[in-house]
């Protein structure tokens, strides 16, 4: 059956809009757009604009980068008219939505780098708001997501930037369709499906175009749903399920006085959605104040930027409690403060006074987390206090009657403090819509009774503490961490947490981490924080920070441990000589700063500019960062503590952030038994059949889908050669995507312990085969793009990612270039093949090749000793280096001394340098016409340089 055509998606799509009351207009190009842009602002704010009062206008909009550009388009320009009297010019109302007006058009060409033409474009006020690409069917939706980001880099900055204004993209092939916010650091993991309230999904373009773009709906995304991130300055957009929670807080606090909870999964952003909930209720009138309240462990300097870049002076974090007494009595309509300076300023006398006009106030409180700060008199003393109040609390994991707690007031559940669950979004939910990961649960370690008996038995149905805590167990299980962590973790590019039972546990693990270095074992880096009171264990993880972080300074405190806290003063010591730091238990900042730098070391290596030496491989701790703590580059959790319900699910979701196509799974090795209590948390939070949605197949089922995926590839190409005799693009493509579903179900099967290649219908060196012809056509590609070749493979995603191996490098190849020196003849030539195979199916080494096959033929021959080898290589090496150098500066009338020096900027900040400091090592600036391409094609041949000279030099 013949797919549909993308031009007749796309006409069907044009009359849906018009139907919905767009007008649709025909602009061809860049001119087109902005005539269409002075009368419609013209109609929307009812004036008449000169052209100079427009090319001020133009001037005005085409300042700032894309984020910038998003608070200008919410914002108001002073326009001085040629009378000199000033007129306000709007660009979008939030307030009135009705006001705005809304046009579609198609095909618009703008040159910039290159010429490119535009699917369908919605403009509002005549600014282009919402773009929306186009596939046909069958086509991969990623390939529109990177056509836009090549749009992004090629042409939407020419003609004052306008199409910087986009909000919003939508990207279809008819049958899927997904919305994203014009955010340039968001990968296509974060476009989203757009769903009904029940979290059913709405997936065909029709459909999308009815409840979405609809101009009610549209515009109300736009003025309210689209956030301002300041602290990475750049533009968010909240996924279905944190719309319909704000919008069901809001309906509650307009229609009633109750108060209510949202249950939202552990890793679904809760934070985003309660923050922008407090955003819209402080604009009610009805609402007094609106009190934002965390944990303090949960006050990170990324929710303290966003909250004072909305509204100056309402983040209040000092240790006076009267500071915080202080916003609750004058204009301040928005506040984050901590449950514990909330309970100081409702508990002491000396603040009642000053309190007492707000008891009967409209103040609404939002809590971040409600399911672990709200449980006992804090919560009674607030709903006792503020009779006016209304209370929101958000959760991934509420209390039920199954797992609550026995306190004071007896078994408290989230709906006996809260009320009723106002949204729903299960961690089901979150994993089919992608937004989580699976699980892959692997259970480690049977031990045998002490009776002759042959029998093996699990360690839960043993349970006894000699068994448990005896270090013999302990370090076999360091010693089995030591063998997997590589596997696990990809070659180190993620971390783990380690979870343990007990302080003394914890100490004996960490020694013996250490022991296993000074034998030269492993080199893994290994850092703990635990709070040293003697008692520490926790059969449900509540995980948190003590609520007075002073704890930890307050040695003459009955049940504080000396000992302990020596050990944690020698560990942390060592954390200080691995990285340079100076952390301390002395005082209680020093231990909060401790905490701190760990979570900002897990937390950063997401970034694109994080350093290898600031890596943190495993974290141990007891309770400790086991919930609310989020760092996409943790994706592995060992667990030799029994845990339940809610303590276990939270967690298990230290590891399910998703981030990128390596991350495939979220990985649990438990040294315990807790097959039962998984299952029961899992049933719990969502229901019995969830199990198999949550936790990855076993290891046998995954064999048997790689089995299918090679059929399939087998099926395009029966043997490696075919690949190079593939007649059209169209047979590469599916060449491609046939071998990239391979990689994928291999990329799963390789983090299980049991993987072995023997298993696999396929063999080892099969797999490189296919991989280096793979390759080639990723470098095939790369070299069309380079050109403009015009290409259908142009916006492919390879996912060299799925492929990358950091220990591949010079230095591993100098190694092998030493052993093949000093071969028996009868060795050399299959040393010499595995050197070259690596060379051709290594994405590290395919840029180096060239270079260094030449040096083993006509360099290696010559070196009289092998122990010269290494020395020789480099030498070779800087002589080739500046060879390209000067040949690069030739090529393009560069002075190379300027030239070399941006270099070595480039190499120490990895910040791409800006054109005009291109231009400056020119021997003549280009005209304007010809400066962006010049500028981006220098740029392009300086990375390809850094990335063959210096990139993967070092081990």
């Amino acid at each position: 059956m013949n797919t549909q055509p993308e031009a007749i998606l796309e006409n069907n799509f044009i009359k849906q809009l018009e139907s919905l009351g767009y007008e649709r207009i025909l602009l061809r190009d860049g001119h087109d757009l902005l005539a269409n842009l002075k009368s419609q602002l013209e109609l929307f704010n009812k004036v008449q604009l000169s052209d100079k009062e427009f090319d001020q206008v133009l001037n005005y909009l085409a300042k700032g980068n894309v984020f910038e550009k998003s608070k200008t388009l919410r914002d108001r320009f002073a326009l001085t008219r040629e009378d000199g009297s000033i007129s306000y010019i709007q660009f979008f109302d939030s307030e009135h939505r009705d006001n705005n007006l809304f046009q579609v058009t198609n095909q618009v060409s703008q040159a910039g780098t290159y010429k490119n033409r535009y699917d369908v474009t919605l403009l509002v006020n005549g600014l282009p708001l919402v773009q929306v690409e186009l596939k046909r069917r069958g086509i991969e939706m990623k390939e529109a997501f990177n056509q836009i980001n090549r749009y992004q880099r090629q042409s939407f900055w020419s003609n004052h930037g306008l199409f910087q204004y986009v909000q919003l993209f939508v990207i279809s092939n008819g049958v899927n369709t997904k919305y994203l916010a014009n955010n340039r650091l968001q990968s296509f993991k974060q476009s989203f499906f757009w769903a009904e309230e029940n979290n059913k999904r709405t997936t065909m373009l029709s459909e999308f175009t009815n409840s979405f773009l609809n101009k009610e709906h549209l515009s109300k995304m736009i003025a309210h749903y689209v956030v301002m991130s300041e602290t990475n300055k750049v533009m968010m957009v909240l996924r279905p399920y944190q719309y319909y929670a704000v919008e069901a807080i809001i309906d509650h606090v307009q229609t009633t006085k109750d108060s209510g909870y949202i249950w939202h999964t552990t890793g679904s952003g809760k934070t985003l959605t309660s923050f922008k909930a407090s955003q819209i209720i402080m604009d009610l009138p009805e609402v007094h104040k609106v009190v934002f309240v965390v944990d303090r462990k949960d006050l990170d300097y990324q929710t303290m930027n966003e909250f004072n870049s909305f509204k100056k002076g309402s983040v209040d974090v000092t240790d006076n409690t009267s500071s915080l007494v202080k916003q609750f009595t004058d204009d301040t309509k928005l506040v984050l403060t901590t449950i514990q300076k909330l309970n100081n300023a409702i508990s002491k006398k000396r603040y009642e006074k000053k309190l007492d006009k707000l008891k009967d106030k409209r103040v609404v409180f939002i809590f971040d987390e409600c399911h672990r700060s709200q449980f006992g008199d804090t919560h009674k003393r607030i709903v006792n206090y503020f009779k006016g109040s209304q209370l929101f609390g958000f959760t991934g994991t509420p209390i039920f009657a199954d797992n609550a707690a026995k306190n004071d007031l007896g078994k408290r559940t989230t709906k006996d403090l809260f009320g009723e669950c106002l949204h729903k979004y299960v961690i089901t939910d979150a994993i089919r819509d992608q937004n989580v990961l699976k699980f892959s649960v692997e259970y480690i370690g049977k031990y045998k009774q002490k009776s002759n008996t042959l029998l093996d038995i699990e360690v839960e149905d043993i349970d006894k503490t000699e068994v448990i805590d005896s270090p013999k167990r302990l370090e076999k299980i360091v010693e089995y961490i030591i063998d997997y962590h590589t596997t696990k973790t990809h070659n180190k590019a993620f971390s783990s947490i380690f979870a343990v039972s007990s302080i003394p546990n914890l100490i004996t693990y960490y020694e013996l981490f250490k022991k296993k270095i000074k034998e030269g074992k492993h080199d893994l880096r290994v850092a703990t924080i635990f709070t040293y009171g003697v008692n520490e264990d926790d059969p449900d993880a509540a995980g948190m920070l003590p609520g007075d972080m002073s704890i930890a300074a307050e040695p003459k405190l009955k049940y504080i441990s000396s000992s302990t806290r020596d050990k944690l003063d020698e560990f942390i010591k060592d954390y200080n000589a691995m990285y340079d730091t100076k952390f301390t238990t002395k005082d209680s900042k020093q231990f909060e700063n401790y905490y701190k730098d760990i979570s900002k070391r897990l937390k950063n290596r997401e970034k694109e500019d994080f350093q290898d030496r600031d890596r943190l491989d495993i974290l141990l701790v007891v309770n400790m960062f086991l919930t609310g703590f989020d760092a996409k580059m943790v994706n592995t959790l060992y667990v030799d503590k029994n845990l339940r319900y809610h303590g276990l699910i939270q967690a298990y979701s230290r590891t399910n952030r998703i981030i990128n196509e390596t991350k495939s799974q979220g990985n649990i090795m438990a040294f315990r038994n807790l097959k039962k209590a998984t299952d029961e948390a899992i049933t719990l939070f969502s229901n019995k059949e969830a199990i198999e949605e949550i936790i990855l197949p076993p290891y046998e089922e995954i064999v048997r889908k790689f089995s299918n995926a090679f059929a399939d590839l087998l099926k395009v190409a029966p043997t490696v050669g075919i690949v190079d005799d593939l007649l059209t693009e169209d047979d590469e493509m599916t060449f491609v995507q046939s071998f990239r579903a391979l990689m994928r179900v291999k990329n799963v099967l390789t983090s299980f312990t049991d993987f072995s290649w023997d298993d696999l219908p396929m063999t080892e060196q099969a797999f490189e085969d296919y991989k280096s012809k793979y390759l080639d056509l990723y470098d095939k590609v790369k070299s069309d793009t380079a050109k403009l070749k015009e290409s259908i493979l142009n916006d492919v995603d390879f996912e060299l990612e799925l492929i990358h191996r950091d220990e591949i490098n010079v230095s591993y190849i100098i190694k092998l270039l030493v052993k093949l020196k000093t071969a028996k003849a009868n060795e050399a030539a299959k040393q010499k093949k595995q050197i070259m195979d690596m060379l051709n199916n290594e994405v590290e080494l395919r840029s180096k090749r060239e270079l260094i096959e030449k040096f083993i033929e006509e360099h290696l021959p010559k070196i009289p000793h092998a122990d010269m080898i290494s020395d020789e290589f480099e030498k070779y090496w800087e002589e080739q280096k500046v060879l390209a150098l000067q040949k690069l500066c030739e090529e393009e009338n560069l002075d190379q001394e300027q030239f070399k020096s941006l270099i070595d900027a480039y190499i120490f900040s990895h910040q791409e340098p800006l054109r005009d400091e291109v231009f400056k090592c020119l021997d003549n600036r280009p005209s304007v016409l010809q400066a962006r391409s010049i500028g981006e094609r220098i740029i392009s041949k300086m990375k390809q340089f850094v990335e063959v000279f210096v990139e993967g030099m070092v081990g």
